[in-house]
């Protein structure tokens, strides 16, 4: 037993199997009752410790800002893993958001709608896209193709440079990262749609020319 000011943690304790699995069943229950975050944050945690195990994870660096930068790493992965045990996982790489692309062609939609379907389709293309233009790929279009006509969990590897069962090569994303960002990104849209008027920063230019050369500048003839 391990305890301090906020925690105890019990290795190896000594409950009986039955007893830890009617406790596991009611704090499912209670997960799908409950409407409130924290208590949802609270009993998921109960659940971990109880069906799983608990780990320790000690983040260590050089410097301050390596160890942050390493922290929020870990941070970022540890919400990944709990939103999908939350809602399971999809193909990653992008490659979710381009399935949606089938069901938006097969949409009922006026010719007013259908320009807004175009809109929607060019947002999901974006983050294949993106990932692509990270690796260098500029021109995606072949590629893009190759992956939808696949179909399943087929996408592209940007690492390997190649085609692959992305669930397979353990390329995936949470569903509930991927549902909420869409649903997010939607929600922003249409409020753009309805406001008179958005402040933003504007970026400011870079002077790309340079140093001054030899002479004697502004003496213009």
């Amino acid at each position: 037993m391990v305890a301090d000011k906020e925690n105890t943690t019990i290795i190896d304790g000594m409950g009986e199997k039955e007893m830890i699995e009617a406790r596991v069943s009611q704090i499912r229950k209670e997960l799908e009752i409950s409407t409130s975050d924290f208590d949802k944050e609270k009993l998921q945690e109960r659940l971990a410790k109880l069906a799983g195990g608990v780990a320790v994870i000690k983040v260590g660096a050089a410097t301050e800002t390596e160890m942050k930068e390493r922290k929020f790493k870990i941070e970022d992965a540890l919400n990944a893993t709990r939103a999908a045990v939350e809602e399971g996982i999809v193909p990653g790489g992008g490659v979710a958001l381009l399935r949606a692309i089938a069901g938006l062609e097969s949409a009922s939609v006026t010719e007013k709608e259908k320009t807004g379907v175009h809109i929607v389709r060019r947002a999901i293309e974006a983050p294949f896209r993106q990932i692509a233009a990270n690796a260098g790929k500029v021109d995606v279009s072949d590629i893009m193709r190759d992956v939808l006509e696949a179909g399943g969990n087929t996408g592209y590897d940007f690492n390997e440079m190649k085609v692959t069962d992305m669930v397979a090569a353990g390329i995936v994303d949470p569903l509930k990262v991927v549902r909420t960002a869409l649903e997010n990104a939607a929600s922003i849209a249409a409020t753009f749609l309805t406001t008179e008027a958005v402040v933003v920063d504007k970026p400011e230019k870079k002077d790309d020319s340079g140093g001054m050369g030899g002479g004697m500048g502004g003496m213009g003839m």
